[in-house]
């Protein structure tokens, strides 16, 4: 196991290195950097003034010593300042990054909780297995943006139970849960599907299984044989999936981000990225395959705990 995580961490700053370099050099290739932008919202900047701003960012620079001094700083602890946001770029990416993280746990708790549930359901009752099809469809089927617009109105409009957006500005778990209630059901609905269909699946194959027709002729109850034997073996491409959906909604939740007003990854880099914020959108963007990675890490470690076969 510490082969495994010294390995694997030592690949991940390899890939994050190579990210970052290869996303400097697609940006710096880009047209419209700050100065440019600078010279277009004050036409009254002269010459003299473009190359003192082109000499205090570094423009003057080769595109490979501004990545090593950028780079240097990043590992020193130092991410550099926000252009849109007017502030030192940690403050912007850490909260986002916390309410990304909340809302990326409730939902993927959810959505597995569920559709382990219609899984294991479909699993038992081969009667009731339509009836998990017909669920996993709709929720797959369903627009991310349509069923939050549709819960807006249902719950915050009609109904006035919950708000339509935001986020909670008073302390406390109660307020914050609020606001988390119908951003964390859209997502938790739409994904649900993928783990109710492979939670049926992985274990259909699991309960035909000689060993656990062996634990049903030791009399054990079927409910036993269900989450004690067959389902540690079903969980390992479940766990594979989770942590696919944990990296893809750091910075892919952009959709509901954006419907309910939440200041998460997925709307920070959509708006660095329109900003021209390009120090702000590439810190964001390798913070979010920092965490990709590291769930991908998590779940290998998961797979080689619920069997120690694929230990290498």
């Amino acid at each position: 196991m510490l082969r495994l995580l010294a390995g694997r961490l030592l690949q991940i700053a390899v890939t994050l290195l190579l990210v970052s370099a290869l996303t400097w050099l697609v940006m710096g290739a880009m047209p419209g950097d700050p100065v440019d932008l600078a010279m277009l919202s004050d036409p009254h900047l002269t010459p003299e003034d473009v190359a003192r701003m082109r000499v205090l960012h570094g423009m003057d620079q080769p595109l490979a010593n501004r990545y090593l001094a950028w780079i240097t700083a990043v590992l020193r602890g130092d991410f550099g300042h926000s252009r849109l946001f007017a502030v030192p770029a940690a403050q912007v990416l850490w909260p986002a990054l916390g309410s990304t993280l909340v809302l990326l746990g409730w939902s993927l708790a959810l959505s597995l909780l569920l559709g382990l549930a219609l899984g294991a359901l479909g699993a038992v009752r081969p009667r009731a297995a339509w009836l998990v099809d017909a669920i996993a469809i709709l929720a797959q089927s369903t627009p991310t943006f349509w069923l939050g617009l549709l819960l807006i109105i249902l719950f915050a409009v009609e109904l006035g139970w919950l708000p339509a957006g935001g986020a909670a500005e008073a302390p406390g778990p109660g307020e914050a849960l609020r606001y988390l209630v119908l951003p964390v059901a859209t997502l938790a609905i739409v994904n649900l599907a993928a783990y109710a269909r492979h939670g049926q699946a992985a274990l259909q194959a699991e309960l035909g299984a000689d060993y656990v027709r062996t634990a049903r002729m030791k009399g054990l109850p079927e409910r036993a044989i269900l989450w004690r034997h067959a389902f540690p073996n079903a969980a390992i491409p479940i766990v594979t999936l989770l942590a696919l959906d944990a990296g893809s909604l750091v910075s892919g939740a952009l959709v509901t981000e954006t419907i309910f007003a939440r200041p998460g990854m997925g709307k920070l880099i959509y708006d660095a990225i329109m900003g021209n914020d390009y120090n702000l959108a590439l810190l964001a963007l390798l913070l979010a395959a920092l965490v990709t990675m590291l769930a991908t890490l998590a779940a290998d470690i998961a797979q080689r705990l619920l069997d120690p076969r694929l230990a290498p």
